[in-house]
């Protein structure tokens, strides 16, 4: 990404005197309105005037009321809601010459030469080619003396920025398109529901989910769920399958498994080429085993229901960053696509994204699915490679056995640290699983370094952790309590059961533990292993990485809870409400949750406020009532101000807002650390934890000397984080320059440059630093295999 050496604010980008016109077409998917209403407002922050284009194409080649101006009124309450309020229509007339030319003389009429697509490839091409025709088209309508010489100079190009809008994935170029998170959270709900009934009547379960020619959201869901197999397009299984399958079923049931999930993506192939159907698997699992079976088709459920907290951010950022790209758009710049690459927003040219998702395609009609799975990106081939890793244990046999080392296993410990955080069992059953397809022996430790201490230690196998994917809370039980105190029993208990290697699920007290083992090496030769840790908690306060096992849970919970207050005031008008979220100094949740429910303002220690801040924001509030929307929404994290306290804020909106708007509290509290793991939580946990594994297996051959493991550099203790674009192996040495140890939190925190964006989508005036947007990139093909990093 080319970084300016100067920031660059995008006060100095005016939309005066443009147009902009915003349509959905194709598929809706959820989150569709979360982009629309963000081009809305952006829109209008910036001057320019924003169009609806009611029913896709359709509607501009009818045009008349389908396009229609928009307000800022008339986005509100969209975020929450799924589908598209605009409607999206499939048109065969904006195929034609013909259809194409209404379309350009209705947006001439309207002088918008600025359009924002959402939808999938389909809809961007035909964008694309519009675009390309554009001239061509304005000359026809002024010789049908339609239009003007003025008009021809005035609106001489079309700019074109795409969003992609698809539930499945199946858009090269992106980690994640609109829609996939909620429709993956549709999957996992229907999935957890029938895990109960199937486990009552040790009964089979075949789900169908959609994904004609993409198999992403059939094999994350069968990665979240701990599917026992998957069928997906891009990877046909070799002849004899049936068989195969029948056999590892029949396993699972003999070791005590009461229920076999198989999830099938509807365009699920066999090797030659023949479709693999939801049926026919049931009459086969029926005939060979005579288990109890039963065959789920989700449907259309997968794209209904409310976006998630993901798709509302994703889209709300990717709604911003295309207005900025249509402002910087010249007649030079080609129509290119907003998009997400780990955890930056990116642009990419649009017709090398469409051109490589028709390569897909194009590889897997002539049965090169090797091939197809590469050219599908990064995430995708990641995501297949841990469920082969994770799904089916490998005979002994199969084991890693290395003669120089002169022994096959080494005794590798699980733990979790810190504050419960939804996703934590799916990483330790991760951690198990690859750690006995390594070769190594696994021990679990209970509660902590608390538990470490007084020997709460067993080996933990295979089957221990089946079905812990879905689960939330810690399973091993977690404890606060650092090591310090207890080093000498947890020395004695490394001797004791010859630990050679320490994996460590949790959040800042993780970190800070690791801190104090790699301190205590000086004295105790038993620390001097190879140690990791996996970041998990809601706070997402952990430095080094972006992103923490447990939040994305927290923040749809946040997200969940604020849809419900918000409809409550629906009947009542005028009020505004105040909530109170965790985070301990941390401010990833008030300000993210605030994003993704829409909130007016969210007070975060990071960002200091004062009286005249309270005081604006009431004032700002009591605006807003003068309009159509009667209600606000005031989020505060828990440590954001030792005297503005969340009553303190309550009670002096209640008394300035008398009677102009009335005022509720509410603090979410431990709520937001409970419940079932989201579908980003139970995956992100899942990888992050096999690639510390693999990590401490490169780390024990290349310690282990004389008959023993001895690691004492610094790099033999790393906290493993996502970093921009990548996940990363940080030695914990290297972190305490970034750490505020204070407040436990880091120093530099990403996330804080998506705060003027909630700010800019609530009205106020603000400075939003797009230095990090702005340069267009190209779509990578093939990378090395160092640089191949998770993408979620």
């Amino acid at each position: 990404m080319a970084q300016s050496d100067h920031k660059k604010f995008f006060e100095n980008l005016s939309g005066a005197g443009k147009a902009i016109g915003v349509l959905t077409s194709g598929g809706d998917a959820q989150g569709m309105n979360a982009a629309v209403r963000a081009v809305v407002r952006m829109g209008i922050y910036v001057g320019a005037k924003v169009y609806f284009v009611h029913e896709g194409y359709q509607g501009m080649v009818d045009g008349g009321d389908n396009i229609e101006e928009a307000t800022w009124e008339s986005v509100s309450s969209m975020l929450q809601v799924g589908g598209t309020v605009i409607g999206s229509a499939r048109c065969k007339e904006f195929r034609t010459h013909e259809g194409r030319l209404k379309a350009a003389y209705n947006l001439v009429q309207r002088g918008i030469t600025n359009l924002c697509v959402i939808g999938g490839d389909g809809s961007l091409t035909g964008a694309n080619l519009f675009r390309e025709e554009w001239s061509g088209l304005l000359d026809e309508l002024l010789q049908a003396g339609k239009i003007d010489n003025e008009a021809v100079l005035k609106y001489s190009h079309l700019n074109i920025v795409g969003m992609v809008g698809s539930i499945d994935n199946d858009f090269c170029g992106t980690d994640m398109t609109i829609g996939t998170d909620s429709a993956l959270h549709r999957i996992i709900e229907v999935v957890d529901a029938i895990m109960t009934t199937a486990q009552s009547h040790q009964r089979t379960f075949v789900l169908e989910v959609m994904g004609r020619h993409c198999g992403y959201l059939a094999l994350v869901s069968a990665l979240a769920c701990g599917a026992d197999w998957v069928f997906i397009p891009e990877m046909p299984p070799a002849d004899g399958w049936e068989e195969l399958m029948c056999t590892k079923l029949s396993e699972n049931r003999a070791r005590k498994k009461r229920l076999n999930i198989i999830i099938v993506s509807e365009g699920a192939i066999d090797s030659n080429n023949k479709s693999i159907t939801s049926e026919h698997i049931k009459d086969l699992v029926v005939k060979c085993l005579g288990f109890d079976t039963r065959v789920t088709i989700l449907g259309h459920v997968q794209r209904g229901g409310t976006p998630s907290a993901f798709d509302r951010i994703l889209a709300s950022r990717m709604g911003v960053e295309a207005v900025l790209a249509l402002l910087e758009a010249s007649p030079d710049t080609p129509a290119c696509v907003v998009s997400l690459c780990g955890n930056q927003s990116v642009r990419l040219p649009l017709m090398e994204c469409v051109q490589m998702t028709q390569e897909v395609q194009k590889a897997m009609d002539e049965g090169k699915f090797e091939e197809a799975v590469r050219l599908r990106g990064r995430s995708f081939e990641n995501n297949l490679n841990t469920y082969k890793l994770l799904a089916h244990r490998k005979p002994q046999s199969e084991l890693p056995h290395d003669e120089a080392l002169c022994r096959s296993s080494f005794n590798v410990a699980v733990l979790n640290v810190g504050a419960p955080a939804a996703g934590m069992n799916a990483a330790v059953r991760s951690a198990v699983r690859v750690g006995i397809t390594e070769g190594h022996k696994m021990f679990a430790v209970n509660d902590g370094f608390e538990g470490f201490s007084r020997g709460q230690i067993k080996e933990i196998n295979w089957g221990d952790v089946g079905g812990w994917t879905g689960q939330g809370g810690s399973l091993l039980g977690t404890k606060r309590t650092l090591p310090a105190k207890y080093i000498e029993k947890i020395a004695e208990q490394m001797r004791i059961n010859n630990i050679n290697a320490l994996l460590v699920i949790g959040g800042f007290e993780a970190y800070l533990g690791l801190s104090e083992l790699l301190a205590a090496r000086g004295k105790y030769d038993e620390f001097c292993v190879p140690m990791v840790m996996v970041p998990a908690t809601v706070s997402n306060n952990v430095p080094g990485s972006d992103f923490s096992i447990g939040a994305d849970t927290a923040l749809n919970a946040i997200t969940d809870t604020c849809d419900r207050i918000k409809q409550s005031a629906s009947g009542t008008k005028r009020r505004v409400f105040i909530i109170e979220t965790m985070g301990g100094y941390c401010g990833y949740l008030a300000s993210v949750g605030g994003l993704a429910a829409g909130a007016d303002a969210a007070y975060i220690f990071e960002e200091p406020f004062d009286i005249r801040d309270l005081q604006s924001n009431v004032e700002h509030l009591t605006e807003k009532m003068k309009t159509s929307i009667q209600r606000g929404l005031v989020l505060r994290n828990e440590n954001s101000n030792e005297n503005y306290t969340t009553d303190f804020i309550y009670q002096l909106y209640s008394e300035e807002g008398k009677g102009v708007f009335d005022c509720r509290k509410n603090v979410l509290g431990h709520m937001q650390q409970g419940g079932s793991p989201s579908p980003f939580d139970r995956n992100f946990g899942t990888k992050i934890a096999a690639k510390a594994m693999l990590w401490i297996s490169r780390k024990l051959k290349e310690t282990y000397r004389q008959g023993r493991v001895f690691a004492n550099t610094e790099d033999s203790v790393c906290l493993l984080g996502m970093h921009r674009r990548a996940l990363i192996f940080q030695p914990v040495v290297q972190l305490k320059e970034e750490t505020d140890f204070v407040h436990r939190i880091p120093n530099e925190q990403w996330w804080l440059k998506l705060r003027p964006l909630m700010k800019i989508l609530a009205k106020y005036k603000t400075s939003y630093d797009v230095s990090d947007s702005g340069q267009l990139e190209h779509v990578v093909r093939n990378r090395s295999k160092e640089t191949e990093n998770v993408a979620i």
